[in-house]
């Protein structure tokens, strides 16, 4: 009955100090984020299986412990009746406790606690801005004089070491898109018809992934609906609230196909604020376009007639207010987006951000400040032998 209670006893202890000591270690993190710990996300949840093992360690460092001390037989336990009774024999368990809670804070460290919810604001400016990008046949026409920055956006060169029109649209924009930091952008394809890529967004990282993926073969390229994209963007654009609200338009061709005039589509951007500016790619009626390969391995161009309405990107500008450019090669398209951006006046508004941190210190501390207190304990206090 005596051995009985003991028992019980050294188990209540036991329970106890794993209670407090979770307790004390938990105040750490508790005392930064409180209840915000029951909505963490954890980034590597399968160490937490980890914790299915320490109720073995907990066993293995107790009770375990005790049946691999070794005994010896005597015939009287007289004289050591004045072994130790007090505190410390009761506490002998506190280290391994210490030890067992120290290791699961570092396991939920090791499952990367990140803190999703304080969300925060800041005052930015920026414009409402919408591309239209031509991929219409006449594209696939070669473009010289790429500036050396843009460089790293062109993936492959398919037209004799010459990129084409789309090659380098889309090495500027690409470079445009890196360079913003609070415009929002968005992006409208037309060749036949037009087609919304991406409304207006500051996601920046998908918007370039999405423009670095077009190509001729995306669409049906045999046309140029110039006003079917203007109205399509119009259209994204309506419910913005920015002071500035802008459409480039990038195109090497003349309006054919769709079913809005472009002198329709310009009224409707004007009726609503929005700024056109038109940006030919290219200039006169022919272009030079990649053939392939001669006998001795040179490439061979070809000049083919494109029909090009200079007039009519300069009417839709400014209709608008906005202005009209002409790129003979990629170093006057890269210029005209810079210049276009200065005649925009920026809009102030509040852009939400969610801040993401990792606690993982927060757990690791309190764990390592454990197990240093089971080595040390161990080690002085409670020193056991053998």
């Amino acid at each position: 009955m005596k051995k009985r209670t003991l028992d019980l006893r050294r188990l209540g202890i036991l329970a106890s100090s794993l209670v407090v000591l979770t307790c004390l270690g938990a105040l750490y993190p508790l005392s930064r984020y409180g209840a915000e710990w029951l909505e963490v996300t954890w980034q590597q949840p399968l160490w937490l299986a980890l914790l299915l093992l320490l109720p073995l360690v907990l066993w293995r460092s107790t009770y375990g412990n005790d049946a691999r001390t070794p005994r010896l037989r005597m015939g009287s336990l007289v004289g050591f009746a004045g072994g130790p009774r007090g505190l410390r024999a009761r506490l002998v368990d506190l280290p391994p406790a210490s030890r067992v809670v120290g290791l699961a804070f570092c396991i939920f460290a090791l499952a990367r606690p990140v803190s999703v919810l304080r969300p925060s604001s800041s005052e930015e400016e920026g414009i409402d801005l919408i591309v239209t990008l031509d991929l219409s046949g006449s594209m696939q026409a070669v473009m010289d004089n790429l500036p050396p920055d843009l460089e790293r956006y062109i993936t492959h060169k398919n037209q004799g070491g010459v990129p084409n029109r789309l090659d380098a649209a889309k090495a500027v924009l690409r470079d445009f898109i890196s360079r913003r930091e609070s415009d929002r952008i968005g992006a409208v394809v037309f060749g036949r018809r037009a087609y919304v890529v991406s409304p207006p967004t500051l996601d920046y990282q998908l918007l370039d992934a999405l423009i670095a993926r077009m190509e001729l073969s995306l669409i049906d390229p045999h046309g140029t609906a110039i006003g079917d994209a203007l109205g399509v963007a119009v259209a994204r654009l309506r419910n913005s609230q920015a002071k500035s609200k802008a459409i480039v338009l990038l195109t090497d061709g003349d309006n054919q196909h769709g079913t809005v005039a472009p002198e329709y589509a310009a009224h409707l951007a004007s009726k609503l604020g929005i700024k056109v500016f038109t940006i030919q790619i290219g200039e006169g009626e022919s272009a030079k376009i990649f053939r392939g390969f001669d006998l001795f391995g040179q490439p061979r161009f070809e000049q083919v007639a494109y029909p090009t309405n200079p007039e009519l990107l300069k009417k839709l500008a400014d209709l608008t207010g906005g202005s009209s450019y002409i790129a003979q090669d990629a170093s006057k398209l890269q210029a005209s987006f810079h210049d276009l951006l200065d005649k925009l006046e920026k809009t102030e508004f509040e852009a939400p951000r969610a801040s993401y941190e990792d606690l993982f210190r927060w757990l690791l501390l309190p764990g390592v400040v454990l197990i240093f207190f089971e080595a040390l304990l161990s080690a002085t206090w409670l020193r056991r032998f053998p």
